[in-house]
């Protein structure tokens, strides 16, 4: 295959991988590009696209197929973040991914990071509020090869899922986003309510 036609096919394979995403909800970009790959025929691994490709390919999806509806969508999920984020103030939060970045669709959960001394102390607050919540743990890059566990709290708002990652004072380090690899974006409530007043 010569790099004009690996260039063609992974430009496909980027599109077909946001169609999978965006109609199945699927969130795992790794999945999806081997679903894609297998659909289309695409055996070649050099012509597998990377995630930045992907998101680039999510964005322009969504312009031309659901320009209307993603959009409002968006503009939903960023309003039941900034409601979140007041509550969780004593905390510092930032929102990151997809809500953030303005990928986000009716699947998209609510990334929230929280900066907190114990974990206990977030689950208290929540429970004190009568919040229903559930715990859990995610795994998120630190480094090249390094990872490392954080503690999650999970709750729904109306028909949105948020989901809380807890940051202990020993963990300074902003973890890399598994699109792109760079230290993940953060917004302050401040910037959530610009970027909602910038798409009024």
């Amino acid at each position: 295959m010569s790099q004009r036609d690996h260039a063609h096919m992974r430009q496909r394979l980027a599109q077909k991988t946001a169609q999978i995403i965006l109609e199945s909800g699927m969130r795992d970009f790794h999945a999806a590009k081997q679903k894609a790959a297998q659909q289309l025929g695409a055996t070649d691994t050099k012509s597998l696209p990377n995630n930045a490709e992907i998101e680039l390919a999510l964005s322009e999806y969504q312009r031309l197929f659901r320009a209307t509806s993603q959009p409002e969508h968006l503009s939903h999920l960023r309003e039941i973040a900034v409601e979140a984020m007041q509550f969780l103030q004593r905390f510092n939060p930032r929102l990151v991914g997809s809500v953030l970045n303005g990928t986000a669709d009716e699947h998209s959960v609510i990334r929230i990071h929280l900066f907190a001394d114990t974990v206990e102390s977030v689950g208290f607050y929540l429970q004190d509020n009568k919040i229903p919540n559930k715990l859990s743990e995610r795994r998120l890059k630190t480094g090249a090869e390094q990872y490392q566990l954080y503690s999650v709290y999970e709750f729904m708002v109306d028909d949105a899922q948020v989901e809380l990652t807890i940051f202990l004072p020993k963990q300074k380090q902003v973890p890399l986003s598994p699109v792109d690899g760079k230290p993940m974006q953060r917004a302050s409530i401040t910037d959530v309510e610009l970027l909602l007043n910038s798409a009024e």
